[in-house]
């Protein structure tokens, strides 16, 4: 590739769940040379390994797969590369799957799918720990034997290089599990312009276009709180677009004729979106520091990205894992003019006075008066407007054996008869009583994880 030759890595998923149009916008309304799609967060592997404990086969973004039936033909054709973490916790089924979705559409021999492992680690737990991986929580400092028994899922997050090996077997699609987020789209960059692993202002540039690519539309006008009252075509926002060039610099833009913006301000929301320590944007591959990001507006939907400073990778990798925490339940009631959280306040003291007399005790018990302090807390004031219409009473209980929690579930209905007045709507029935999946960060020692990669073709 000419150095002066620019790399366009178009983001068409934000998480599992966002628009099923917008990877099929991206590959067929303008160019692009790589497409990448993020559907992993942390609860997330832990919803996924209990798809994959009901059944074998699954453990993966299921939509994922006919939606590359839908565009390989496209991306086959254009030459389109598709980069995509989709494999969750079973990325050999989501990649059998993907090549079997070629065969089908007509692909025979033409798509090359890889396949990376190496980042589920749940197997491994007892013997990592028998070996002195304390494998502590970075938020409490306990060791994961406090634990160990209820883990559900522990997935480290890998970087760029087995992604980069994938693109250099030819693959036309790369199906990865717990890789970061970013490097889905550094590391196209890395493989296209032949960067060195040690490369640390270029890499770093990558992971700032990695961070602005990851969320989707978030960075081209959705969710946007300086853009909304002016945006009025979000029903065809367009999603972002990296334009990369060799040195590390990019542009963001997005196709031409779709909705949303692109903008500094924009762009800075996004940029700014679950940031620690600004200085120390920490990925497998290479710290980046967000300090040292310039952003200048080149015209309408384009903002050129340069100055990224970044330093070398640390020599740990962070660990998701997710445990079972206990249960839970919320119920709602809606209460009506005249005095509604005066009537909520009365209907949450009846509840809990209810659940004390049978003897639930929970780890927790949480009220919300959404429509007046929900949102805000205590930034709402201590009492609410006197002319609030109406307000949803929202009690939300939690603890570690399931009985209490069934207790609060049946007491919610009740309160509509042997309440306060004017309840106006009973939200979803009876409160679903549901087991909590914690999130537990962790760190390891990178030697100890060895990513796999099996490239394979699709049968003819």
């Amino acid at each position: 590739m000419s150095e002066d030759q620019v790399i366009r890595i178009a983001s068409g998923q934000g998480f599992w769940g966002d628009r099923l149009n917008a990877p099929v916008e991206q590959v067929r309304r303008g160019r692009i040379d790589y497409l990448m799609l993020d559907y992993l967060a942390e609860v997330t592997m832990s919803i996924m390994q209990k798809q994959r404990g009901r059944d074998p086969s699954q453990g993966y973004a299921r939509d994922f797969v006919p939606l590359m039936g839908e565009i390989l033909p496209d991306c086959v054709s254009k030459g389109i590369r598709v980069v995509a973490n989709a494999g969750g916790v079973n990325p050999q089924g989501c990649g059998a799957a993907v090549l079997e979705e070629a065969r089908r559409v007509g692909l025979g021999g033409r798509a090359r799918v890889g396949v990376i492992t190496g980042d589920d680690i749940l197997d491994r737990l007892e013997e990592l720990s028998e070996r002195g991986h304390a494998l502590r929580n970075m938020d409490t400092g306990r060791p994961l034997t406090d634990v160990l028994d209820r883990v559900v899922s522990a997935n480290a997050y890998i970087g760029a290089g087995p992604i980069v090996q994938a693109l250099r077997r030819d693959a036309t699609v790369v199906v990865a599990g717990r890789t970061t987020d970013t490097a889905l789209t550094y590391a196209p960059m890395m493989h296209a312009f032949g960067w060195s692993e040690e490369d640390w202002d270029r890499i770093a540039a990558g992971i700032v276009a990695g961070h602005i690519n990851e969320c989707g539309a978030q960075a081209s006008g959705g969710n946007s709180l300086v853009a909304w009252e002016e945006l009025t075509d979000l029903e065809d926002v367009g999603y972002p677009i990296i334009e990369a060039s060799s040195d590390g610099t990019f542009v963001v833009t997005k196709h031409l004729g779709t909705g949303g913006r692109v903008s500094r301000a924009v762009l800075t929301e996004q940029l700014l979106y679950e940031l620690g320590d600004p200085r120390e944007y920490i990925t497998p591959d290479a710290i980046a520091d967000f300090t040292t990001i310039q952003l200048d507006d080149e015209g309408p939907d384009r903002v050129r990205v340069h100055g990224v400073k970044g330093r070398p990778r640390t020599d740990m990798l962070k660990v998701s894992i997710a445990y079972e925490a206990g249960f839970k339940a919320a119920g709602t009631l809606v209460f009506g003019w005249p005095d509604p959280v005066k009537k909520a306040r009365e209907a949450d003291r009846i509840l809990r006075a209810r659940l004390e007399k049978q003897g639930a005790a929970f780890d927790e018990i949480r009220t919300e008066f959404v429509g007046w302090n929900s949102t805000h807390g205590a930034l709402a004031g201590a009492e609410p407007p006197a002319d609030l219409p109406e307000v949803q009473l929202r009690v939300a209980v939690r603890a570690s054996t399931r009985e209490p929690v069934e207790v609060f579930s049946r007491e919610i209905a009740p309160l509509i008869l042997t309440g306060p007045p004017t309840v106006t709507g009973f939200a979803g029935g009876r409160p679903k009583v549901e087991q909590v999946v914690a999130y537990w960060p962790a760190l390891i020692d990178r030697t100890e994880i060895e990513p796999g990669l099996v490239v394979e073709v699709s049968e003819a």
